[in-house]
């Protein structure tokens, strides 16, 4: 509720002004007829498309920031589990604790600053992608649902969206890493475990989105907002999250000479393909459940305000 009403609006018109933009440079016809109380705005294809695609990015920049705000401290001591040898032990909580006790809460904020300043980027890049790709796929190819339920190009999207969020991630999330863990970097590691990072993300956003296209439909009365993101996001998180396990050890530099697959190896051996699952799925659980929450109130401001031209 408290990312509801104003910082949702700037959050919009923020992402929303290079759109006017550019506006002026496409030939929109705009035909009012009167008396009627209604206004009917025809535009072109062209501006159609880019309303389509300037929505779907402020919608998930608005996602990106809320859930890096809400989620950040469990973030840390989640990365902190996986990716400090001293840590591979260790519960949550006790983590978390020492982490208060000797840094104190902005401790708990390590490596916030790139995800603050590349999150709202990426996640928007994630969201535009896939409105832009699952319409393209919808008018260009047939429907088909795999085994009766699974729609591929819901799939599909999903994985277009998470590629080009991994791609832009990739740096961003190699600093935040590397802050939480407490080791030194330079420019030219910026994309240490780039590869590995762009696999998860597009598992990851590939699942979320089969998740909340099959997920809602099978609960009596739907599912809210909130309990669609929290839901949808640690079922995509749950099928991928070795992977995440890897990918910090990659970053964190505190595993030098292995590769992605012999740390995959070794944490099977050692058990610890889910490490840091708990307050993985905690964050998971509140991040993701207030930012959905803040992409549809962009997405319902951005219906109210803008002719239906879906």
């Amino acid at each position: 509720p408290f990312f509801s009403a104003p910082l949702l609006r700037i959050l919009f018109a923020a992402s929303f002004r290079r759109f006017v933009a550019s506006m002026t440079q496409i030939q929109a016809q705009v035909q009012v007829h009167l008396p009627s109380p209604e206004v009917t705005v025809a535009v072109t294809p062209g501006v159609a498309k880019a309303l389509e695609f300037a929505v779907g990015f402020a919608a998930g920049g608005a996602y990106g920031l809320t859930s890096v705000v809400v989620g950040q401290p469990l973030d840390t001591v989640k990365t902190r589990m996986q990716a400090r040898p001293d840590a591979l032990s260790s519960c949550t909580w006790r983590i978390g604790l020492e982490l208060v006790r000797s840094q104190g809460v902005r401790g708990l904020y390590r490596g916030g600053m790139p995800v603050f300043l590349g999150g709202t980027l990426f996640r928007s890049a994630q969201f535009g992608v896939y409105e832009v790709a699952l319409k393209h796929l919808k008018e260009q190819t047939p429907k088909h649902n795999l085994f009766g339920v699974l729609d591929w190009q819901v799939a599909a999207a999903g994985l277009a969206g998470g590629v080009a969020r991994g791609i832009i991630e990739a740096p961003f999330d190699f600093v935040k890493v590397s802050r939480q863990v407490e080791q030194t970097w330079s420019l030219g590691m910026l994309f240490k475990g780039s590869a590995v990072t762009i696999a998860r993300n597009a598992g990851l956003f590939c699942a979320f989105s089969v998740y909340r296209d099959l997920v809602p439909p099978m609960i009596p009365g739907g599912l809210s907002p909130f309990w669609t993101g929290a839901l949808c996001s640690n079922l995509a998180w749950l099928t991928i999250w070795p992977l995440d396990v890897v990918k910090s050890q990659r970053q964190s530099g505190n595993f030098a000479g292995h590769s992605s697959a012999a740390l995959l190896a070794e944490a099977a051996r050692g058990g610890l393909l889910f490490r840091g699952l708990i307050p993985g799925l905690m964050r998971s659980t509140v991040a993701n459940g207030c930012a959905m929450v803040a992409y549809k109130k962009i997405e319902e401001f951005a219906n109210m305000q803008l002719p239906k031209w879906r």
